[in-house]
């Protein structure tokens, strides 16, 4: 029913199940419904005009919103590689250094390595989704940094759950500890010669992926709000400092819907600037990705290719290319890393 094949039956699955969880999304938020009040007649937001705008609010983003983007630019310069290759490499760094010679002589060499690849990328996917689960209750929440924030857990578990917020992280310092663990797995990918080695660095960035899935967007809403409050609230001033409109005559003037309305366009534009800073990274990381295999291995794989002519082989005396690939990747972690404490020093922590 769902296919012939193995790859048939998966893909099956997977489609099946993305359906599932979209459509139990889509009916379990509600959203508002956006009215024409006819204000915006006449205006042109053809495709020019859109783009546009979004180049004028990518060259003035709020300086924190910047440094998330730059972030972000970084880190994903680091997965693009480790993504795509992953399990490539794992499946090579096995023919190279652990498979036994019946192995190697096997007709199916690319399945083989697609299946020992794809149990590295179990692992990950396991330790992403327990990190997932869990690191939320051991981190702390930017809006418990707030200074309006104030626990107020049940007497009985009072002062545990107190003496216990004193040691939790926050999450800029987890987003820049994942930064450094990916990093430090990266930095090692050229110099491993066994199937364990290589599994457990792919299954150990699992923790960096958890919190890479999580943070960025958190900042970003945060910062978003921030600025949506500091354009729309009434501010904490004393009776003698400035006159004030009263709240009916602030509601006149600008409704709740247009407040709203500002809020989620920005967020829009906010949004689709960050997803822009996340996919210009794979460009980068292509275009990384083919100077590194021009350089390191012009031919094709000896241990994929034993059909062709021995002259049309790389040689495998040198470094694996996709292990320098990752190595590259780690250091844009580093620079992540620091574009995150960039980002703690503007929020003033």
């Amino acid at each position: 029913m769902l296919g012939d094949s193995q790859f048939k039956q998966l893909t099956s699955l997977a489609a099946l199940c993305l359906c599932i969880t979209v459509g139990i999304t889509s009916w379990a938020v509600n959203e508002r419904v956006l009215l024409n009040d006819g204000k915006e007649e006449g205006e042109d937001f053809g495709p020019l005009h859109i783009l546009s705008e979004i180049a004028n609010t990518a060259m003035n983003l709020p300086r924190s919103i910047q440094a998330i983007c730059y972030v972000q630019f970084w880190a994903w310069i680091g997965w693009f590689p480790f993504l795509f290759y992953s399990t490539t490499w794992v499946g090579e760094i096995y023919l190279r250094y652990d498979a036994p010679a019946d192995a190697k002589a096997a007709g199916d060499l690319t399945g083989q390595v697609g299946r020992i690849g794809s149990m590295a990328l179990i692992a990950f996917s396991i330790i992403t989704f327990i990190m997932s689960v869990i690191l939320p209750f051991f981190v702390k929440s930017p809006d418990e940094e707030g200074p309006g924030f104030t626990p107020r857990p049940p007497a009985s578990i009072a002062s545990f759950v107190t003496e216990f917020e004193k040691y939790k992280p926050s999450l800029l310092t987890t987003w820049t500890v994942s930064h450094c663990i990916f990093a430090g797995s990266m930095i090692m990918a050229p110099f491993v010669q066994s199937l364990r080695s290589a599994t457990i660095i792919v299954a150990a960035c699992g923790v960096s992926w958890a919190i890479s899935c999580w943070a960025p967007f958190t900042f970003l809403g945060v910062e978003i709000n921030r600025l949506s409050q500091s354009g729309h609230s009434y501010g904490h001033l004393g009776r003698n400092s400035i006159e004030l409109e009263s709240p009916v005559q602030l509601h006149l003037n600008h409704s709740l819907e247009e407040a709203s309305g500002a809020k989620g366009e920005s967020s829009g534009k906010y949004l689709g600037i960050m997803n822009l800073y996340t996919t210009l990274p794979q460009f980068v990381g292509t275009g990384i990705s083919w100077v590194v295999f021009s350089l390191l291995e012009p031919g094709k794989s000896p241990e994929l290719s034993k059909d062709t002519d021995a002259s049309e082989h790389h040689s495998t005396d040198g470094p694996n290319a996709i292990g320098v690939c990752l190595f590259i990747g780690a250091i844009c972690a580093v620079f992540a890393a620091l574009s995150t404490r960039r980002l703690k020093r503007l929020q003033g922590h």
